[in-house]
């Protein structure tokens, strides 16, 4: 016994098998086009995904620095001409004034997770004969590798960071032949000096960071670059990375302290990114017209084709309600079968990439992860669109006399 259907599917469907060409070639173009906007998204989002890994790896979401120093010109006496040049003074080592108030008040934020002091500048690094110049980082190694995850870096040794401890790149420990527990000593512009032991290498994928950065404990740092107690800066994580520069903007309305986010210092890179998102909305949106086009086109067809069976059924005593429903119902299923085969084909597409697209070391491009939300979000999209495109064939159906349709 045959499940009961109501009379607008069972329609729909016999329409639709009857067409069974139109069917399938209309069930194609809807699920190439479902292909390529869930490609080209996921693509997206896994390029999104992965320059946010590499940049912000690397540093803090926010960083706030202390003002810059600025010369301001006397009044002119009396005889004197005005309208001296004045020129930028040299920008010296500077804390942050009351950064340990600062930084409860960052904490205090909702949207702020961490914030951990850092002290940096310029240092001479010497070995023997040889020697380089350095910038060190003082940090608070518990919080700041909660930021830049510097033990997944650590090549040699350990990323411990003691009173006498130093982190080194292994360019720069190649440049000196040094390796884990060598001696190095350091000497800061003032002339402080000090001398730490190597406890680890790291490698931060860049050359020139491996050559010259260089990290050492908080205190050991504010001692040689002359600022006990001292901050050149407060690095902070917040809880949306894309929500920075909004945060960093109330931050620096609330303390008075200047903040710079990650999205204004890569301000470059992020309008990379915003254009690469506009072109993606771009390429979807004529996608799915032409998605919607296509199922239009192919439903006004079977309106003509079957003006002679809408007639009958209109005279039989169908509603013109009814007959509305029969074409909705088809250009509906049209969009949602499509959208099904679609997402299993941009599936394929996705993971075929990632077998094909690989760095010179044989490791995937990047990482890509299938976002179910997105495939929900593109058979719903699908199933409205060709709803929407249903429409005005729809209507024209239902709009038929039943004498003149049955006439031909």
């Amino acid at each position: 016994m045959q499940s009961w259907q109501p009379f607008e599917w069972i329609v729909a469907l016999r329409f639709l098998r009857e067409g069974r060409m139109q069917t399938a070639f209309i069930i194609g173009g809807v699920a190439i086009g479902v292909a390529v906007i869930v490609f080209m998204s996921e693509l997206l989002l896994g390029l999104q995904g992965n320059f946010i890994r590499r940049v912000l790896t690397g540093q803090a979401h926010i960083q706030l620095l202390p003002p810059k120093e600025a010369a301001r010109q006397l009044p002119a006496a009396p005889g004197e001409q005005a309208g001296a040049t004045v020129q930028a003074p040299l920008q010296r080592v500077r804390s942050i004034d009351q950064w340990p108030a600062v930084q409860a008040q960052l904490q205090a934020m909702p949207e702020v997770m961490i914030v951990t002091p850092v002290v940096s500048g310029s240092a001479l690094l010497a070995r023997g004969a040889a020697s380089r110049s350095i910038s060190v980082v003082g940090v608070d190694a518990r919080d700041y590798f909660r930021i830049v995850p510097l033990p997944d870096k650590i090549t040699q040794g350990e990323a411990r960071l003691g009173p006498n401890d130093l982190l080194i790149g292994v360019d720069l420990a190649s440049d000196l032949g040094v390796g884990v527990g060598d001696k190095l000593a350091l000497t800061a512009p003032s002339g402080a000096q000090t001398t730490l032991n190597v406890a680890g290498l790291f490698d931060l994928g860049n050359r020139g960071a491996n050559q010259r950065t260089t990290f050492a404990p908080l205190h050991t740092a504010q001692s040689l670059m002359g600022l006990p107690g001292g901050a050149t800066s407060l690095e902070v994580t917040v809880t949306d990375v894309w929500g920075a520069e909004g945060v960093a903007q109330r931050i620096t309305a609330v303390t008075g302290v200047e903040a710079d986010s990650w999205i204004r210092n890569n301000a470059q890179f992020f309008s990379s990114i915003n254009a690469q998102s506009t072109a993606n909305t771009s390429i979807r949106f004529f996608v799915g017209l032409s998605v919607a086009f296509g199922i239009a086109s192919v439903l006004v067809v079977s309106v003509v084709q079957r003006s002679r069976e809408i007639g009958i059924l209109r005279a039989m005593g169908v509603t013109r309600g009814r007959v509305l429903r029969v074409f909705l119902i088809q250009g509906a299923l049209l969009g949602f079968g499509g959208a099904l085969l679609g997402c299993a084909l941009g599936a394929a597409a996705l993971l075929l990439w990632t077998r094909i697209e690989r760095n010179p070391d044989g490791t995937p491009l990047w990482l890509l992860e299938l976002h179910p939300t997105l495939f929900v979000v593109a058979v719903a999209l699908a199933a409205l669109t060709g709803l929407m495109a249903a429409f005005a064939p729809a209507l024209r159906a239902a709009r038929l006399d039943p004498v003149v349709a049955i006439r031909g």
